[in-house]
C-alpha cells in the first residue's frame, strides 16, 4: 500500500504546468463594459427602429463606432502568463513577449513590461493607489497584532506582506519571467500583432458618421 510519503511528488515541469496561463482580467472593467454594452445597445437600437430622417443611419453608424471601442477598453483587455511566453492583449493590439525578451516588470502609476527596449502597458492590471494605500494600512495593522503576541521582542514576524491585487500580479509575473527565462521554449523575440477587428469598424462607423453629419 502507498504511503503518502510514497506517493509520487510532481516535477518542476507538472507544477508550473498546473500554474501556466494564468490570466489576469479586471472585473471591474468587465462589468462596466457589459453595462455600457446594454444600455448603449438599447438606446442606439430604439433610435434606429423608431427614429425618422437621418437619426437611424446615425444610430447605426454611431453603434458601430462606440461599441468596438467600448470593447476594446473594457471587455478585451486580458494577460495570460504561462511557462514560455507572456501574452498582453491591449485595447488596439496583442503583444507576445516570450520570457527571454522581458527585461522589466513593474508597477508604477501603470501596470508595465519592458522588452527590446519598448514598454508595453498591461491594461487588465490596473494600479490602484487606493488599494495600494489600504495593503499598508493593513499590513501596518497585522505587524503591530503579530508584534504584541510575540513572547520575544526580536521574534521574526509571519506571513508574506500583503499587497493589493495589481502588486501581487505584478509579482506573480516577474517570478514567472525569473524562473522561465532560460527555458528552451522561452526563446524568441517580441511579437506585435494589431486588432483590426476593433480598429476597422471603429474607423468605418467614425467615417459614416462624419458623412452623414456632413450630407444631412
Amino acid at each position: 500500500m502507498t504511503t503518502p510519503d510514497d506517493a509520487p511528488k510532481p516535477s518542476d515541469d507538472q507544477r508550473e504546468a498546473a500554474y501556466a496561463e494564468r490570466c489576469y482580467r479586471s472585473p471591474a472593467a468587465i462589468g462596466a463594459g457589459v453595462l455600457l454594452l446594454a444600455l448603449g445597445g438599447w438606446l442606439g437600437i430604439d433610435a434606429a427602429v423608431r427614429g425618422a430622417g437621418r437619426t437611424p443611419w446615425l444610430a447605426v453608424a454611431g453603434l458601430l463606432f462606440v461599441v468596438p471601442l467600448v470593447v476594446a477598453y473594457t471587455v478585451r483587455p486580458a494577460v495570460w502568463a504561462g511557462q514560455d511566453r507572456i501574452r498582453v492583449r491591449n485595447p488596439f493590439r496583442t503583444i507576445v513577449l516570450p520570457w527571454a525578451a522581458v527585461e522589466a516588470v513593474r508597477a508604477g502609476y501603470s501596470s508595465e513590461i519592458f522588452a527590446g527596449g519598448t514598454k508595453y502597458q498591461m491594461w487588465s492590471i490596473p494600479v490602484s493607489l487606493r488599494a495600494r494605500k489600504q495593503a499598508a494600512r493593513r499590513q501596518v495593522r497585522a505587524s503591530l497584532d503579530d508584534s504584541s503576541q510575540q513572547t520575544s521582542p526580536h521574534a521574526p514576524l509571519g506571513g508574506k506582506p500583503l499587497r493589493s491585487p495589481a502588486d501581487q500580479a505584478i509579482d506573480e509575473i516577474r517570478e514567472l519571467s525569473e524562473r522561465n527565462a532560460s527555458r528552451e521554449g522561452a526563446q524568441g523575440a517580441p511579437h506585435v500583432k494589431w486588432a483590426y477587428e476593433i480598429i476597422a469598424p471603429a474607423v468605418v462607423g467614425f467615417v459614416a458618421l462624419v458623412v452623414i453629419y456632413l450630407v444631412g
